[in-house]
């Protein structure tokens, strides 16, 4: 039987921790803002936004909310990032994606300022990750790392397989896993024999989009399988990447979908925000 990761009890662990800093921090006479800006209403970016808000408000972080109009132009949206990013009251600023096809998201990405940039999507904040300097991590891969140390899994040494190479997960990942000593592969759409390679895992990390995709024929014995995706099935039930079913007889480790890394990508997004005042 794998051990189940339990995102859910971990995320409140380092909730709690926050908790307890932001507290501190007040005491010292130090806020901390997160302004949240959502363009449209489209039904998964409102679920996140309203989580997103339920932590801050846990935490004792002030969230500011900017819900625009689906048809805002895209200067609008730059015009409210450049005032946010010149009001020292905010410490960070979140820009919810996706957006609107009349917006081009990487263009808002980089107006961000890199000082207040929480998701740490700006290519200020990705070239720190990957030249090990201090700076905000990407939510999801940080939320990896941590379910894997504190479930006591080690990283140093390991053979660690990642499917998917997006800029909000596959690429940091590999950056993080690097940093802890991992000997990282990335694999991809055009990976050949992709089976022969996930099988190598020690540590299988799996982003790569499709309704559980991975099965037990893709799994090394006794390998640890942290699930990224989340996906409704035809019943409308939540699954991920993986075949849960099938997998985790033959894992040693395993993240659930629902309850796995998504309650980590929220509480590493807090972490940022409560980097914005850390010395």
């Amino acid at each position: 039987m794998a051990q189940l990761i339990d995102g859910k009890a971990i995320s409140q662990q380092i909730k709690d921790e926050l908790k307890a800093e932001v507290e501190a921090l007040k005491n010292d006479g130090t806020d901390i803002c997160l302004a949240v800006i959502q363009v449209g209403d489209d039904p998964a970016s409102s679920v996140y936004v309203r989580n997103k808000k339920r932590a801050c408000a846990y935490i004792g972080v002030e969230s500011r909310a900017y819900e625009l109009p689906e048809d805002t132009t895209e200067e609008q949206l730059v015009e409210l990032v450049k005032e946010l990013n010149a009001d020292d009251t905010v410490n960070g600023i979140l820009v919810q994606l996706p957006l609107p096809a009349q917006i081009d998201e990487d263009k808002i990405i980089r107006t961000i300022s890199a000082d207040k940039d929480v998701d740490g999507f700006h290519p200020e904040s990705v070239g720190k990750l990957w030249i090990g300097e201090k700076g905000f991590l990407s939510c999801t891969p940080a939320g990896v790392i941590q379910l894997l140390k504190r479930s006591g899994i080690e990283i140093a040494g390991k053979e660690c397989v990642i499917i998917g190479r997006s800029n909000i997960v596959g690429k940091p990942m590999a950056a993080l896993l690097l940093r802890e000593n991992g000997t990282v592969t990335i694999a991809h759409s055009r990976t050949k024999n992709l089976a022969d390679v996930t099988r190598r895992a020690d540590i299988l990390i799996v982003a790569i989009g499709k309704e559980r995709f991975i099965t037990s024929d893709y799994v090394k014995e006794g390998a640890v399988v942290i699930d990224v995706g989340m996906h409704r099935d035809a019943e409308n039930h939540l699954c991920g990447d993986v075949d849960f079913a099938d997998v985790e007889p033959v894992a040693s480790a395993i993240t659930p979908v629902p309850g796995g890394v998504g309650p980590m990508t929220i509480a590493m997004l807090m972490n940022n925000c409560v980097e914005t005042v850390r010395s």
